[in-house]
């Protein structure tokens, strides 16, 4: 763990700028957000990105199943035992750095402010160390999550064209328009049988919302309905590294790439950081 640490804080003098923040969310669960969440990360760690992965999905985190792995701590390990943050990263597939999910991140609001402040501080270490950071979001929309996704630089929204994911997939892009007509969302339609049904989905989507919203969202992006994600999760292997050129792998490739063409690089220091925002949001007072 403390060979770990000291790796990060080497990595911590020698970067500069300030991490661009990714929320992964969705209206229902079973959508495919944490796998597509994971993919996506492992892909930038492959185009020479350094990316850290939140698993901040209440009481269903399954980033380590995904990946085959055991955790020996979560994101709660930072509340209840204060521990560093640098010491419960977890390493995955082509170094990619990941956090555990915890069973009881409801209770963050109700954090007392020793706590929260400790997550804070910890946090901003992170933010000068990586290119990207990804928060893998609980399905549904919660205070929590609301807060996590505005905070963010933008919100990647997960759905498939099944009329009741689509459904609750709107009800969270409501929420974030409500406080932000400006957000950045980029939805994506998974487990489409077809380009045309995908297709169809993205523009009925932007139209509803377009109406009854009174805004515009980031161009939406299609994938495929593929076998290669069933059998990639049976064997606990992330499917960009079991099968990069099967029709899933090179959907999320493409989407990375359209990702990347519009992020050409990390942020540099904002006016309004990360956390800065986050405490807003989650009714802290700043110091």
């Amino acid at each position: 763990m403390y060979d770990q640490a000291e790796s990060l804080r080497n990595q911590l003098k020698n970067n500069k700028g300030q991490a661009k923040t990714i929320a992964f969310a969705s209206g229902k669960g079973g959508v495919g957000k944490s796998n597509i969440a994971l993919n996506f990360a492992i892909e930038l760690q492959q185009r020479r990105k350094s990316v850290l992965l939140f698993d901040l999905d209440v009481g269903m985190g399954n980033i380590d199943i995904l990946l085959g792995s055991k955790s020996k701590y979560s994101i709660m390990n930072l509340f209840t035992d204060f521990l560093p943050i640098h010491g419960i990263i977890e390493l995955g597939p082509k170094n990619l750095s990941y956090i555990a999910g915890g069973t009881n991140l409801h209770e963050l609001v109700h954090l007392d402010n020793e706590r929260l402040d400790y997550f804070f501080s910890q946090y901003s270490e992170l933010a000068r160390i990586y290119d990207y950071i990804i928060f893998d979001l609980g399905a549904g929309i919660t205070s929590t999550t609301l807060s996590f996704i505005l905070a963010a630089d933008e919100c990647f929204m997960i759905t498939t064209p099944e009329p009741t994911a689509i459904t609750d997939a709107y009800s969270v892009v409501k929420q974030i328009v409500l406080h932000d007509k400006q957000f950045p969302i980029h939805l994506v339609v998974n487990r489409c049988q077809s380009k045309k049904e995908g297709k169809q989905s993205v523009q009925r989507f932007k139209k509803v919302v377009a109406t009854f919203l009174e805004t515009d969202m980031l161009q939406g992006s299609l994938l495929p309905n593929d076998r290669t994600v069933t059998t990639a999760v049976m064997k606990q292997i992330p499917y960009v590294l079991l099968n990069p050129q099967a029709p899933i792998s090179k959907g999320l490739k493409n989407i990375v790439t359209e990702f990347l063409d519009h992020n050409n690089a990390p942020n540099q220091l904002k006016s309004i950081s990360f956390v800065e925002k986050l405490k807003q949001y989650l009714g802290v007072q700043r110091k």
